[in-house]
């Protein structure tokens, strides 16, 4: 995740310095607070917000009421990560969804912070994640085409859309969309409200009349991670007139320093419930403290891994393949697409290995263009070839070769290379046949414990590669 990356190298390496002493002493400890302080600080972190956590670290490293299995740099993580996690709300809070239907959700925020896009990624999550049936409407009858925008959205990801107009009363408007969202029988309603360039007293007033009239059972905030403690102060003035719920963090795949994700909570003392972790409609992921913090300490993040996996891996082409190869069968190019298919779809390699226990620390993977467009060349190759040529790539002589390359604006050595990993990736298949496949799947089946070796919990989870 882009927006730990400096924090989490920064921590990193601190903790390295103390990996080697024979205990916690409070020199040590304020030698190693020192750096943490400049980290957060660094990251954007709010002044007063740093004061407290540091101070809580320092008195409970001092306290040294830890394990003596663990050696002070583990000691010194293991406390870091618990204040990590308080310092952003311990655990995942949920939107309350138990209000008589429609339940409303009124989303608020500056403009330019991706207010609307979030509406819409959250209508996605609660329509195809939760099962309900979603409306969304636009009060926005300020900025140009905000209507239009939702509508689009709203076709995008299948939920329904209450049309208004710029000339309406943004009150009116509301009103309007609850009493068709109640005659409809939809589970939520999605208010989308104006923005403005800065908290301003209009605003606040027109929010608020907004706010009386459909009685939300949560009023979400949308913050802009890009703006670092300029979103924490808008967050913490909204709350102020407004009777927040949560706040959904925005563009935190950005080049960002991670303040406002480590400092809202305690400013605002309202939970971040979600987190755009990108642009596509799906890209929204509930907040879980102690997974981020986790995943700042270069610990990885194997629970979002695994909801990942379970979520975007094609379970037929999974049990079709395992069954496939079991059967000792040949792994051919059909294969071999689908897998990267699935690779992609969970972020690509770059995506899972920041996910996984110890990357953290190693140092980052050269971004070569031949690595980074990898999976996506390969595809092309392969669906330049005919399906005879998929099935059986023994029989790619010269001639097939120049017209695969040349239709899929590859270089013969970017076919052969393909053709290689291929061979391997068949050849180690081929080992895992019969009995041994059955070995591997039933070692990822019977591991249910993170800390067991095992990859995945469940009888029925597979990795696709």
């Amino acid at each position: 995740m882009a927006i730990f990356k400096n924090l989490s190298e920064q921590f990193s390496s601190s903790f390295k310095k103390i990996s080697g002493k024979s205990n916690l002493t409070e020199k040590n400890i304020r030698e190693i607070l020192r750096e943490v302080r400049i980290a957060l600080l660094e990251a954007d972190v709010a002044l007063p917000v740093v004061k407290i956590f540091i101070e809580e670290i320092k008195q409970k490293a001092l306290g040294a009421d830890v394990s003596r299995n663990l050696n002070p740099s583990q000691q010194f993580l293991k406390i870091v990560q618990a204040e990590l996690e308080i310092l952003m709300g311990e655990s995942n809070e949920e939107l309350n969804l138990s209000a008589q239907a429609p339940a409303v959700i009124l989303v608020a925020g500056l403009q330019g912070a991706g207010k609307t896009t979030s509406l819409a990624k959250l209508a996605f999550f609660l329509s195809k994640k939760k099962k309900k049936k979603v409306m969304v409407v636009s009060a926005d009858i300020y900025r140009p085409a905000a209507i239009k925008q939702l509508e689009i959205l709203a076709n995008q990801v299948n939920v329904a859309f209450h049309p208004s107009l710029s000339s309406q009363k943004p009150v009116d408007i509301v009103a309007e969309a609850l009493h068709s969202a109640k005659i409809k029988f939809m589970d939520i309603l999605l208010v989308d409200t104006a923005g403005r360039l800065h908290v301003d007293e209009d605003l606040m007033d027109e929010i608020s009349l907004i706010h009386a009239t459909v009685k939300p059972i949560e009023t979400l905030f949308v913050a802009d991670a890009m703006i670092g403690q300029d979103a924490v102060l808008s967050a913490k003035a909204f709350n102020e007139n407004l009777p927040l719920t949560g706040i959904i963090l925005t563009k935190i795949d950005g080049d960002t320093r991670g303040g406002a994700a480590l400092s809202i909570r305690q400013v605002t003392g309202k939970p971040i419930k979600f987190l755009g972790v990108g642009e596509k409609i799906d890209a929204l992921e509930p907040f879980h403290p102690e997974r981020i913090a986790s995943r700042i300490l270069g610990m990885g993040d194997m629970m979002s891994l695994i909801e990942e996996v379970e979520e975007k891996v094609d379970r037929k082409k999974a049990d079709s393949l395992a069954k496939k190869v079991s059967q000792g069968k040949k792994f051919d190019l059909n294969d071999l697409k689908d897998q990267l298919q699935q690779m992609k779809s969970m972020g690509g390699l770059a995506g899972m290995m920041e996910k996984l226990p110890g990357i953290g620390g190693m140092p980052p993977i050269p971004a070569k263009p031949d690595v980074a467009d990898n999976f996506s060349r390969m595809e092309y190759i392969i669906d330049s070839m005919t399906p005879l040529e998929r099935s059986k790539p023994e029989i790619l002589n010269g001639s097939r070769k120049k017209r695969i390359t040349k239709g899929s604006g590859s270089t013969l050595q970017d076919l052969n290379r393909l053709l290689k990993q291929h061979k391997q990736m068949g050849m180690m298949m081929k080992k895992m046949k019969g009995k041994g496949m059955k070995r591997m799947m039933k070692k990822m089946s019977g591991s249910s414990s993170l800390n067991g070796g095992g990859v995945l919990p469940g009888g029925n989870n597979k990795f696709p590669f």
